[in-house]
């Protein structure tokens, strides 16, 4: 394996351990249940998706106008 593959690898590893560490301090430490974790982690998941469509439907978007102010010149 590659040197570059071993860091990208070993860079999701160590972000998804923090990302966890996180988690169990907070219901740990400071005692937020976990349903209320669950449910932060689902908005956070609802919140990134509607990012990418919105994002996707703003570059659809930039295409059609793009075909049509193209097609228009010719």
């Amino acid at each position: 394996m590659k040197k570059s593959n071993r860091k990208y690898y070993r860079t999701i590893f160590l972000g998804v351990a923090a990302m966890a560490t996180l988690i169990w301090a907070a219901v740990d430490q400071f005692g937020i249940p976990w349903e209320e974790m669950l449910d932060l982690l689902l908005v956070s998941v609802l919140m990134i998706a509607a990012v990418i469509v919105s994002a996707a439907a703003c570059f659809g978007v930039f295409l059609l106008l793009r075909r049509l102010l193209v097609n228009r010149r010719e």
